[in-house]
């Protein structure tokens, strides 16, 4: 009698090097068409950019490379700042293989976003998710041109969410999408996607050489940015026109001063007939608050000069020396990437 008759179902047990159950072999099925299946949607929108600086423009000449993604019929394109910034000619290859030039529509260095226009009709734009459904653990796919070969594909998972990042332009960006799907040099500006096809991300920076440590602006911010990019072709900040720094108050000083935070931004310098210079901020004053939202280092003071800010007047809370002042400061629409 063969002794496997007298045991059930139930009871099997694989054991290493035993060949796979069927329900391994369905979970193994279902990953792969999960990633098969949103490569299949969003692939026809990933394009290979690239970028010259030179006068010549001649073909062969490169001097960057990165990836973007086709969202609109008319070829809007999305793209990383970086990868485009300062450019002089672009020229994107499609994934039928054809080549067409390129041209800067908006740029935004503090997010770190782009949005280029192809010159190519019947293209087949990516369509957009919603990034604040996003859980940790969740499968995500990069697609996109490492290294110059178009059309790689890498798969993960949502490592994090919640991550802050510095922008080139020194401004720190929030809720910064966490992944391990593994992204090299010219990935930069192409999707990351979730099981759908849906773009949740845009690629956009790598630790080296850390491995698995890879981050992608969420889908949420970048539809932000491209509205306000084909609205105003830049995105509006307020300005006070101080240069500073962060400092850590004594606990004395915080304590005296009925703060509740024990930092802020010490004032350096102050541009000539800027706000603050009309509101009388002086060098050497601590700013500790601005419309009642506590300041503790720039990156807050940065947060808090949006657009709805601009031409607004508003509180700007300091210590001088061991005195709070609250000067009233209407910031106007920023010039630069600066406070």
């Amino acid at each position: 009698m063969n002794p496997l008759s007298l045991i059930s179902n139930d009871e099997l047990r694989v054991v290493p090097g035993s060949p796979a159950r069927p329900d391994d072999a369905a979970l193994l099925d279902a990953y792969s068409t999960a990633v098969t299946g949103a490569v299949e949607r969003v692939s026809p929108s990933v394009v290979h950019i690239e970028v010259r600086n030179g006068a010549s423009g001649r073909r062969g000449q490169r001097d960057g490379t990165g990836s973007g993604f086709i969202f609109s019929p008319d070829g809007l394109t999305l793209t990383n700042s970086h990868v485009v910034h300062g450019a002089k000619r672009l020229e994107v290859a499609l994934p039928d293989g054809r080549r067409t030039p390129a041209t800067l529509v908006g740029d935004d260095p503090d997010t770190d976003l782009a949005v280029i226009r192809v010159a190519a009709d019947e293209v087949h734009p990516a369509a957009f998710g919603d990034s604040s459904h996003l859980r940790p653990g969740q499968l995500v796919v990069a697609i996109g041109s490492p290294y110059g070969f178009q059309a790689s594909v890498t798969a993960g998972v949502v490592s994090a969410l919640g991550r802050s990042l510095r922008a080139r332009s020194g401004r720190l960006m929030d809720n910064i999408i966490q992944t391990d799907a593994a992204l090299n040099p010219g990935n930069s500006g192409g999707p990351l996607v979730n099981s759908q096809g849906e773009v949740i991300g845009v690629n956009t920076a790598v630790i080296l050489p850390a491995q698995g440590l890879c981050f992608a602006i969420p889908a949420n911010t970048a539809r932000f940015v491209v509205s306000q990019l084909l609205r105003e072709g830049r995105i509006r900040r307020a300005w006070l026109g101080i240069g500073g720094q962060n400092i850590e108050l004594s606990r004395r000083t915080g304590r005296v001063s009925g703060l509740s935070a024990d930092r802020g931004v010490l004032v350096l310098h102050i541009e000539p007939g800027s706000p603050a210079a009309a509101a009388g901020v002086r060098e050497g004053d601590v700013i500790v608050e601005f419309d009642s939202h506590p300041v503790t280092n720039v990156d807050d003071l940065h947060r808090l000069l949006t657009s709805e800010a601009i031409a607004q007047s508003s509180h700007l809370t300091v210590l001088r020396r061991t005195e709070r002042a609250v000067l009233s400061v209407t910031p106007v629409e920023s010039p630069t990437h600066e406070a």
